[in-house]
């Protein structure tokens, strides 16, 4: 009679161990919200459906290469009308490429080239400026080591000469 006391208590904690605890390792819940958190309230079906037109209609939008002021009226500031006219800008080096590779391989060329050399001249330059800022790192490491060194033998020098 014992052992089946034994035996039932052992096979209500397994089975409350992989009723609770098991799946709590498995699945574990996430922490309860902040006090300071209010909840939202339940959307209606209309108020879904509203999203759901907004969100596909931005969407389908969203293929157009620029979305342009009349979808995104909040996003686009209002130019001032003689400010930007006068100043032309210089076209982007992808601009530069796409438009070169219409020409053909002639003109793409030189624009392929532009951009290489343009690139070469950046990474060079910022090496330069790496190489000169380690060098005057490791001179000023140096320089401190070489006075420790110096009050060291002095102070050696003071202690042997009593």
């Amino acid at each position: 009679m014992e052992k089946i006391t034994k035996l039932r208590r052992v096979g209500r904690k397994v089975l409350d161990y992989v009723r609770y605890d098991l799946k709590e390792i498995a699945f574990p819940s996430s922490l309860p919200d902040p006090p300071h958190i209010k909840k939202r309230r339940k959307l209606t079906w209309l108020e879904c459906w509203l999203i759901l037109k907004e969100a596909s209609r931005l969407y389908a939008a969203s293929w157009v290469r620029d979305i342009g002021p009349d979808l995104r009226p909040n996003k686009y500031k209002r130019r001032n009308d003689g400010d930007d006219e006068g100043s032309s800008k210089e076209p982007s080096a992808l601009e530069d490429i796409l438009v070169s590779a219409r020409g053909g391989m002639e003109t793409l060329r030189p624009a392929l080239q532009r951009l290489y050399m343009t690139r070469a001249s950046a990474y060079k330059d910022a090496l330069k400026s790496f190489i000169q800022g380690y060098q005057e790192g490791l001179k000023s490491v140096m320089e401190n080591e070489s006075k420790d060194t110096k009050l060291k033998m002095q102070d050696d020098a003071s202690r042997r000469d009593p």
